[in-house]
Parts: structure tokens; C-alpha cells; sequence
């Protein structure tokens, strides 16, 4: 298992995804092409190190490490090593496509797990992110926090 560095309050996690992450989300995306895809919305894949800070963790709790996947205006697909909790709202702090950190109050609406010691997920967020709508998303999100 793939150890995630401890992260301070202050200090913004190194930018990119790991090696064994990209292999994760890579195996993710060539097992989801079916033809009966069920989402409306069009996503953009969206590879950066997120942070996600949940409402009901305590004032001295890290925030959670998560690898976005994909995008979209109203929300997005991550893998974690961290199991969390379904239905808490947070925050999550994503890397701005021109630059800068955002963040974006969020609710988690799936955890589960994709591979021993990941979890997927998806939050989405409580209002609709310009930055991520499908105009923008000619070509891949990709930017590093």
C-alpha cells in the first residue's frame, strides 16, 4: 500500500498523482466504457491532488488527500486512499485551471471502494462551478496544486 505524506494546514500538497494513482484511475476508465453510459452531464478528465476538508472533522483534523479523475460544472470524481463518510458537506481545494487555488463547498454523495486500500467517490458541488463547464472543457483540465 502506497503511503500518503502528512499534510499540514499551512503547506499545499504537492502538486501531480502518484504513479500507483494513475494506474488506478487509468484501470477505472478502461473498465467504464459501456454502451449504455447513464450520464447526462459531459465530464473532462481532471488529474490534479485535491484537499478536502469536511465540515463535522475537527479544527486539528488534516484535510483529506483525494486524486480528482473528472469534471464537470456541478462536480467531480476522486480516488482516496481514506474511506469518508456519505452525505457531509466540506469544502474541497482544487487547483485553479488559470492558476491559484479555489475552493468549493461540497457534499460527498459516494464513497466505496475501487481497489484494496482506494476508495472512489464523488462529490458535488452545492453551486455550479464556471471554471468546469462543458464550453470550457475543449480539451482536458489539467493544472497542479
Amino acid at each position: 500500500m502506497m503511503q500518503i505524506e502528512p499534510e499540514t494546514p499551512e503547506a499545499p500538497p504537492p502538486a501531480g498523482v502518484p504513479p500507483q494513482v494513475e494506474l488506478i484511475l487509468s484501470a477505472m476508465e478502461t473498465g467504464r466504457h459501456r454502451p449504455d453510459e447513464r450520464r447526462e452531464t459531459p465530464r473532462a478528465r481532471y488529474r490534479v491532488r485535491g484537499r478536502l476538508r469536511l465540515f463535522s472533522d475537527g479544527p486539528h483534523v488534516s484535510p483529506w488527500t483525494v486524486y480528482t479523475r473528472d469534471v464537470h460544472a456541478r462536480g467531480l470524481g476522486f480516488v482516496t486512499p481514506h474511506r469518508l463518510p456519505l452525505g457531509y458537506g466540506g469544502l474541497i481545494e482544487l487547483p485553479h485551471p488559470d492558476g491559484g487555488v479555489m475552493s468549493i463547498t461540497c457534499t460527498l454523495s459516494r464513497c466505496r471502494q475501487a481497489a484494496p486500500g482506494w476508495y472512489e467517490g464523488t462529490v458535488y458541488f452545492n453551486r455550479e462551478q464556471p471554471e468546469f463547464a462543458a464550453e470550457f472543457q475543449e480539451e482536458p483540465v489539467a493544472a497542479g496544486l
